[in-house]
């Protein structure tokens, strides 16, 4: 316990310090695609997130991130020359909350965990989007002291909002609730990411990215779970299961239709969408010219695709490969630094976002795909 608290606090230590940012602060939302540390301070240092190789490739020890490095929303944070979110629960150290903070928490749903429990028990985490915009709302008289200042504060923030909902998918189907009702749920999901967006714009909120689902066919998690003898289950193409990957493109397509009302509802407010699907997807396709493993977990228990529910990534029994950066799935459901960095630049830069954050920002870092550009950062921020 005593070694990871060391961990968690040298890490608070050597966020990087901004200098520069055409936004004053940042608030991130969601679940363990974005979470820097909170899952694991709401359990003490007690999850498999806590050992290495978590966190190696970057941070060089395990900070919270369900990846080998650094994540979207720490890839946007350096772009706009901003330090990296700290994590809500741990407090806000010395550097404070005022330049943003992360209320993000892996395995967090977009619903209360009440909606689940007629399907059978709960088992994760009750932080869910209604408790993170609870404790925004709570934060806030800590970062400003009077209604302008606070709205001054948020119209000039930038809000990442999600990637979120995925969750209350995945723990359906582990529950083995009939294909059907899961995707009726789609748009009460779909309504929870809605009223978020609503709650901020309200408070003054002007800029908000709101991600997509990723394509959860491709995954090794349920490619290892739902394992087909059928030929025409899977994309020849990709090797992805189909049924599973449009039903994440269906849910993409129900968000996007509400993102639509919601901007001519909040006209003053720019909301845009964030395209995880084919950004990933691009990836997995070999598209973006960088030739990786695409489905198989680099950190796992081994099988056709790494990936064994008994042995988690960190456990003394699971295998990790020698070069993540060759990887695109880090443990079988999250990716690597190196596929999370190619899905931040195409939301800075397009064109896997509408519109891209450089529009809006234009003094945004590129964020190059090249070994050099790590080098360069980590000589910058850690010596």
């Amino acid at each position: 316990m005593a070694l990871w608290i060391s961990f968690f606090l040298l890490t608070l230590l050597y966020f990087p310090q901004g200098t520069k940012s055409c936004f004053s602060s940042i608030f991130s939302f969601g679940d363990s695609i974005a979470d820097t540390g909170n899952l694991l301070y709401s359990l003490h240092g007690r999850h498999h997130v806590s050992r290495l190789p978590y966190g190696s490739t970057f941070f060089h020890h395990p900070t919270g991130r369900f990846s080998d490095g650094r994540l979207i929303v720490d890839f946007i944070a350096e772009a706009m020359g901003m330090p990296f979110l700290r994590p809500f629960l741990p407090g806000p150290g010395e550097g404070g909350f005022r330049r943003g903070v992360n209320f993000a928490v892996g395995g967090a749903t977009a619903l209360e965990t009440g909606y689940f429990r007629k399907m059978g028990p709960v088992t994760w985490t009750n932080l869910s989007l209604e408790v993170q915009l609870d404790w925004f709302k709570g934060l806030l008289p800590s970062l400003c002291s009077t209604d302008s200042e606070c709205k001054d504060l948020l119209s000039s923030s930038l809000f990442l909002a999600g990637e979120i909902g995925g969750n209350d998918y995945n723990y359906q189907f582990e529950l083995a609730v009939p294909f059907h009702e899961i995707k009726s749920s789609i748009p009460t999901v779909i309504k929870a990411i809605s009223d978020m967006i609503n709650v901020l714009v309200d408070l003054g909120a002007r800029y908000l990215v709101v991600p997509g689902n990723f394509p959860i066919g491709c995954n090794a998690a349920f490619l290892t779970r739902f394992q087909s003898s059928k030929e025409g289950d899977y994309n020849p193409e990709t090797g992805c299961i189909n049924w599973l990957n449009e039903f994440a493109e269906y849910h993409n397509a129900i968000l996007k239709q509400e993102l639509q009302r919601l901007r001519l509802l909040h006209p003053h407010a720019t909301i845009i969408y964030a395209d995880y699907y084919n950004a990933l997807m691009s990836q997995i396709k070999g598209e973006t010219g960088l030739s990786r493993v695409p489905l198989a977990a680099c950190c796992g228990g081994g099988g056709p695709y790494n990936y064994n529910y008994n042995v988690e990534c960190g456990d003394w029994n699971s295998t990790v490969c020698d070069d993540p950066s060759s990887y695109i799935y880090w443990d079988g459901v999250h990716l690597t630094e190196a596929a999370y960095r190619v899905i931040a630049r195409g939301i800075i830069e397009g064109p896997f976002s509408f519109p891209p954050l450089k529009e809006i920002c234009k003094d945004m870092e590129t964020l190059y795909i090249g070994s050099s550009w790590d080098s360069h950062q980590q000589n910058k921020q850690f010596k």
